[in-house]
C-alpha cells in the first residue's frame, strides 16, 4: 500500500472513531435519565415503562430487618401518579416539608407483580407498600363470589399467588404488602359478610397465601395486616381476624376524620382492640381528613397527637380528591391553611428517613 493510501486509511478511521464519539454524546444527551417526568393519567404507568431507576444488582439492598428496624414515625404517602411521577412526588413532598418514607400502590388480583413502582420508591427514599386486594376492582361491586375467600383457601389462586411471590422474591427489594385491608368492614368482598364468605375463612386466607410466599423462598416482605378502625363496624371482632404473630410483621388499621376535632377518638379504640391480640408496630395505613371548618385543627392535633403513641412507628396519608377517587377530598393540599398546618405539624414530628439504598 503506498504512503498516500496508508495516511488515507489512516485519516478514514480518524474521521469514523470521531463520528462515533460525537454520536455517542448525542445519544446520552438523548437519553439522560430524569429529564422527562413519566406523569401519566390515572394511577399507573404505561405499560412496560419502567423509568430511569437503578438496577437491584447495581446498588446494596436493604434488608427487610434493615427496614423494619429505623427508629421514629414515619411520613407515608398514597397519591395518584406516585411514584410514578418525579414531579407530582416533588411537588407533594414540598408541599410536606419532606420526603415520604413509604409510598403505597394499589394492586388488584388481575395485575402482576411490578418491579418499576418498587424501584422509583427505592430512588425516591421510599419504602413501596403494596395493597394487594383479591378483587376485580370497584367497579364489580363489594360481592365478588369469583374472589371469595374459599377459593383463596382451595388453592384456585395458588397458580397467581406463587407467580407474584416468586416475582416479589427476585426483585429482592423489601416490600411492604397490605394484604386484604378494611377486612371488618362490609365494603370490599373478601370481608367474612360478602361474597359467600363464612366465619373464619379471612384467617384461613390469609395463612394460605402467606404460607406459599414461604413456600417459594419469599422473605423480604413486611406483612401489615390492617382492619379499619372500629367506628363503622364496632360490633364486629377484630381478634377473630386476626392471622397471628407468626404471619404478620407489623398491625395497622385505616381511619379517617369525619365529624371529630380530635385525633384520639379516630385511632385510640381501635388501638385498645389491636393490644388484646398483638404487640407489634402499628402503622396507620391511610388517614386524612373531610373537608371543613375541623380540618385544619384536626392535622394539628393530629401531630400532636402521634408522639404520645411511639408503638405507632407511622401513617400514610390519602391524599386523595373526590375528583380522584376518594369519598371526599382528604388532601393536606386541599386548602393553603390545611398546608401549612400538616407542614408545621410534620416539622415538629421530625419524621424518620426512609430506607437506605446505594
Amino acid at each position: 500500500m503506498s504512503e498516500h493510501g496508508r495516511r488515507s486509511r489512516r485519516t478514514f478511521w480518524i474521521w469514523m472513531a470521531a463520528n462515533g464519539v460525537i454520536l455517542a454524546l448525542i445519544a446520552g444527551w438523548l437519553l439522560r435519565p430524569g429529564e422527562a417526568d413519566p406523569t401519566v393519567a390515572g394511577t399507573k404507568p404505561p405499560s412496560g415503562v419502567a423509568g430511569a431507576t437503578p438496577s437491584p444488582t447495581e446498588v446494596p439492598i436493604p434488608t427487610k430487618a434493615e427496614i423494619m428496624g429505623i427508629k421514629g414515625q414515619r411520613f407515608g404517602l398514597s397519591a395518584p401518579d406516585v411514584p410514578w411521577s418525579a414531579a407530582k412526588t416533588e411537588r407533594l413532598s414540598t408541599a410536606a416539608g419532606a420526603n415520604p418514607s413509604m409510598m403505597m400502590v394499589f394492586v388488584k388480583w388481575t395485575e402482576e407483580f411490578r418491579v418499576e413502582p418498587i424501584e422509583l420508591c427505592y430512588e425516591r427514599g421510599a419504602l413501596p407498600v403494596l395493597s394487594w386486594e383479591p378483587w376485580a376492582g370497584n367497579d364489580s361491586g363489594t360481592s365478588q363470589p369469583k374472589y371469595a375467600l374459599s377459593k383463596i383457601i382451595d388453592g384456585s389462586y395458588d397458580e397467581y399467588v406463587t407467580r407474584f411471590a416468586t416475582a416479589v422474591r427476585d426483585a429482592r427489594w423489601p416490600v411492604a404488602i397490605r394484604f386484604a385491608h378494611e377486612m371488618n368492614g362490609s365494603w370490599y368482598p373478601w370481608s367474612e359478610s360478602r361474597s359467600g364468605n363464612k366465619k373464619g375463612q379471612y384467617v384461613r386466607a390469609w395463612r394460605h397465601v402467606h404460607d406459599i410466599f414461604q413456600k417459594v423462598g419469599t422473605t423480604n416482605v413486611i406483612w401489615i395486616w390492617s382492619p379499619n378502625i372500629l367506628r363503622p363496624v364496632p360490633k364486629v371482632s377484630i381478634a377473630a381476624l386476626y392471622p397471628g404473630d407468626d404471619y404478620v410483621d407489623w398491625a395497622g388499621m385505616v381511619g379517617y376524620a369525619v365529624k371529630e376535632s380530635t385525633a384520639a377518638p379516630v385511632f385510640e379504640p381501635t388501638i385498645k382492640a389491636i393490644r388484646k391480640v398483638t404487640q407489634k408496630p402499628i402503622v396507620i395505613t391511610e388517614t386524612g381528613v373531610q373537608p371543613g371548618p375541623r380540618k385544619v385543627g384536626w392535622i394539628t392535633n393530629f401531630f400532636a397527637w402521634l408522639p404520645k403513641h411511639p408503638d405507632v412507628i407511622g401513617f400514610i396519608w390519602f391524599e386523595y380528591s373526590k375528583e380522584q377517587g376518594g369519598s371526599a377530598d382528604w388532601r393536606y393540599t386541599a386548602t393553603p391553611a390545611a398546608t401549612t398546618a400538616f407542614k408545621a405539624g410534620l416539622k415538629s414530628l421530625k419524621p424518620a428517613p426512609g430506607p437506605a439504598a446505594g
